[in-house]
Order: C-alpha cells, then structure tokens, then sequence
C-alpha cells in the first residue's frame, strides 16, 4: 500500500513528464496527429504503473505533507521538479562519458544508414533523447532511491523485471514525445 505523499508524488510526476519534455501541458502542443498524443499518453500511464510497482517495492516514504495539495501547488511543484531535471540532465549530457554513449550511438546509427544522414542533425537528435532519458528518470527513479527504505530490493529478482519494464517503457515515452515534438516543427 502506498503512503498519501507517494500518490501525489505519482501525480506531479505524471505532470512533470510533459514539462520536461515540451515545457507545458501534451494537451497545449500543435501536432498533426492526435494519435501521437494518444500514444504519448497511453505509454505514459503504463510507465506510471510500473513506477507505482517500483515504489512499493521500495518502500517510498517521503516525507509527511504539512499542507493540502491542490491542483495548482501540484503543478507548481511539477514545474520545479521539472526544470530541475532538466538541469541535472544538461549536466549528466556534458560529460566525457556522456559524450562517448553518444559517438558510439552515433557511430551505431551511421552504420544503419548510410545513405546521406544529416550528421549534425542525427547528433542533436541522440544528445536529446539521452538527456529526455536523463531527465525521466532523474525524475521517476532518483528521487523516489533517495526517499525509499529498501532500494536494494531493486537488485533481486522481481526488482530487476521492474526495472527491464521501467527501461522498455521510458525509451517509448521518450520516441513519442520526440514524435509529438517532431510534427509540432513540421506545423510551423
């Protein structure tokens, strides 16, 4: 069973994704399709589950809420936790061993498409869905270590599916959001 603090955490959470992603609300995006949105958020909420899996296993016990939560605090603390990865992730991005996953990505993608690949573009493309994965979990997984009982429930067995299923499901929610921010350009 989950503490009160670790469902609103669940929600924020589920708010603060969007804010990393585009800065604002799926819902206030121009994409073409809405289908893309659809699939954003359907992916979004079965992340969401595996991350409530998570969180029981781990034990999350954040500290107590000294005031009531309303939608507009929520969203507030969404934004702020947002920005905050983001700026982790910014970091994480810069350094050395960052930049050797990205040429080995890079190099990986050259040899799947070698015909006339828009190098610098393919480049921003990969740092941005690394620092998207950075920030997500950053966010989901990080936070929640820090404020759990039993993280190393994480190592046995059924923490390590979670985890597999945690991976599978955040790298889909990173190429749908990529794919809503994708056609949002091609609109303008």
């Amino acid at each position: 069973m989950l503490l009160k603090e670790s469902k609103i955490r669940i929600l924020e959470n589920f708010y603060a994704l969007d804010y990393i992603f585009f800065g604002k609300p799926v819902k206030k995006m121009e994409t073409c399709c809405a289908a893309l949105v659809e699939d954003y958020l359907a992916v979004k909420g079965a992340l969401s589950s595996v991350v409530i899996e998570m969180l029981k296993l781990i034990q999350h016990s954040p500290d107590k809420l000294a005031e009531k939560v309303d939608l507009k605090s929520m969203t507030k603390n969404a934004i702020e936790s947002a920005k905050l990865c983001r700026e982790n992730a910014k970091k994480i991005v810069s350094t050395e061993q960052a930049r050797k996953n990205i040429k080995t990505d890079l190099k990986e993608q050259l040899k799947e498409n070698k015909d006339q690949v828009d190098i610098p573009k393919l480049v921003e493309g990969l740092i941005r869905e690394k620092a998207f994965r950075l920030a997500a979990d950053n966010l989901l997984i990080a936070r929640p270590i820090s404020e759990s009982k039993n993280y190393k429930e994480l190592n046995e067995w059924s923490g390590k599916i979670i985890e597999d299923s945690y991976k599978i499901l955040r790298d889909s929610l990173v190429e749908s959001a990529l794919a809503i921010l994708a056609s949002n350009e091609e609109s303008k």
